[in-house]
């Protein structure tokens, strides 16, 4: 007997949208792997998933390439892991592996791993009987190179390649499916440079992250391609030093998925509003800005926000808030996190906690760890500030 997959399905639907069960008009847009658009880090996941132009840290792969430029340091390792949707499930959970290696006072060359597992799934016959059971499991391994062009600005690029093997082999619809594989990039800026705010010093950036601009990933032979979650975010963010212990920061992101929304079609499945879905990446990518059923105002709605706070006492302990907002016909994902770091010679420990504002939410009880280690600190026996 053929095996079904209809678990997948459902762990995909869960996976990517999470808050798209509560939405009244759905609209959302849908893509393969989207693992590839979680928070990794506990730092920015405490910041309302913000990081696009935060100050630079070991993390910075995943937010802006871009940004290890102007790190500190010559070296630095960071692992984090989170255990998904316990709300709904016990065993998902995705680790994340990064690092960076300076070269020169202008180049920081750069790698990751995001590994996600999406827990046992039984898989049965047609007749509903359980013939196997397999861990469904996703990777993204990432090379990137970033350099200082000017006094204040610096570019990045990273290459991805991407692996997701949801179905070990099982049948659909009379096919045989496989592993869905992409290659990808990113290209990003960051602009950085110290300030004087209130007669105190500070210090401004502005970033822009494309990010998973790839090829189409399909399951099985017979299948149709569909679109990896390419995206673009954009943000600022300020410090200023309060006093020689006290240092606080906020930061702004604004985030779009660069992928065809769905269009509506009536009961012969023919478009009555919008625009087709099915074209090459290039096209799905420029069409993404214009191509939503409810003209400008639904494109405005696919625009996700995010805000953070993040304050840190004598660059040993900081507390961090933050808000993450998208449109209800989107996703509806709306929620508040918080956490807290503590550094001490060249290591750092960040955690962090996500909360819905919906009841019941199956993000509610999300929480990340991470680790760091700042190679050159742990050299000379103390920490560098971020």
């Amino acid at each position: 007997m053929k095996r079904k997959i209809t678990p997948i399905i459902l762990f995909l639907v869960l996976f990517a949208g999470t808050g798209r069960l509560f939405s009244q008009e759905l609209n959302a847009i849908q893509t393969v792997v989207p693992f590839l658009t979680i928070a990794p880090d506990s730092r920015s996941g405490a910041m309302g998933d913000v990081g696009v132009a935060t100050t630079p840290d070991v993390y910075s792969m995943h937010w802006n390439p871009a940004k290890f430029a102007f790190i500190d340091g010559k070296a630095g390792v960071g692992i984090s892991y989170s255990p998904w949707l316990r709300n709904l499930v016990p065993d998902i959970n995705i680790a994340y592996l990064t690092g960076y290696y300076r070269f020169d006072k202008k180049q920081v060359a750069s790698a990751s791993l995001l590994y996600s597992s999406l827990g046992d799934v039984p898989f049965t016959d047609d007749f509903g009987n359980l013939e196997r059971t397999f861990k469904p499991n996703e990777l993204a391994f990432d090379l990137g190179y970033s350099r200082i062009f000017a006094e204040y600005f610096s570019g990045g690029i990273a290459f991805r390649f991407i692996y997701s093997n949801l179905t070990g082999g099982s049948y659909s619809g009379g096919d045989a499916t496989k592993p869905g594989i992409s290659f990808a990039a990113d290209i990003s800026g960051f602009y950085q440079r110290d300030i004087t705010l209130f007669s105190k010093d500070a210090q401004l950036g502005f970033g822009l992250n494309f990010s998973n601009i790839g090829s189409k990933m399909s399951y099985s032979d017979g299948q149709t391609s569909d679109f990896i979650p390419m995206n673009m975010r954009l943000g600022t963010a300020g410090t200023i030093e309060l006093d020689n212990f006290n240092k606080l920061s906020l930061a702004i992101d604004f985030n779009k998925l660069l992928v065809p929304t769905p269009p509506i079609y009536n009961t012969d499945m023919e478009i009555i509003d919008g625009k087709d879905p099915n074209v090459s990446v290039p096209i799905g990518i420029f069409q993404s800005f214009y191509d939503a059923p409810d003209g400008f105002k639904e494109e405005i709605h696919e625009i996700t926000s995010s805000i953070g706070l993040e304050y840190w006492y004598n660059n040993q302990f900081a507390v961090r808030v933050g808000y993450f907002h998208e449109n209800e016909s989107k996703g509806n994902r709306k929620y508040f996190t918080a956490g807290a770091g503590f550094r001490l010679k060249g290591f750092t420990i960040d955690f962090s906690s996500l909360m819905p504002t919906a009841s019941n939410h199956l993000l509610a009880r999300t929480i990340r760890f991470s680790l760091a280690f700042d190679i050159n600190a742990l050299q000379n026996g103390g920490g560098s500030g971020q």
